[in-house]
């Protein structure tokens, strides 16, 4: 049952995803703007090949290849040796999937990745909800992995 509902969370992260990124290249044209919440943040249409700040610039091979080595090792994970995750720990890392799969589904179809959001108070790379969903999911993981999750650090005894 938990793997039907962390299906659904990734799905749904895929599906808004993509509608904020089909609305973003129907209403504004490629490296337009549009103001969201002035002085902090605006829209911005971007066609990205790269990761943040650009870098690895064209190699989208190398982000289907990781992509597709994430995919195998979570299955393994999940389905063959599952690690003492918590709930929260195993939502954590379906935002990650959901956020690297909405990528990757722009790498695959458009060959780039559509970016929208800028922000104006700080020079930060334009991002996307996908990247909204990785970058949170991370941070959360390491957290609780850290700080909440007793059993994962546990050693087995022999």
């Amino acid at each position: 049952m938990q793997f039907l509902f962390l299906s659904l969370f990734t799905l749904g992260i895929v599906g808004v995803d993509q509608l904020v990124k089909y609305l973003i290249v129907s209403n504004i044209p490629l490296f337009g703007q549009a103001p969201l919440v002035p002085g902090i943040m605006k829209l911005t249409y971007v066609q990205n090949t790269g990761a943040a700040f650009s870098m690895l610039q064209g190699m989208q091979w190398l982000f289907v290849v990781i992509f597709i080595l994430l995919t195998a090792l979570l299955v393994f994970e999940y389905f063959k040796k599952p690690m003492p995750f918590a709930k929260f720990e195993r939502f954590c890392i379906a935002a990650v999937y959901g956020g690297g799969l909405g990528n990757m589904i722009d790498r695959v179809v458009l060959g780039y990745v559509v970016d929208m959001f800028q922000t104006e108070f700080i020079k930060f790379p334009v991002f996307n909800v996908a990247d909204i969903f990785i970058t949170c999911g991370c941070i959360l993981l390491m957290v609780h992995i850290a700080f909440f999750n007793k059993e994962f650090w546990k050693e087995e005894k022999k």
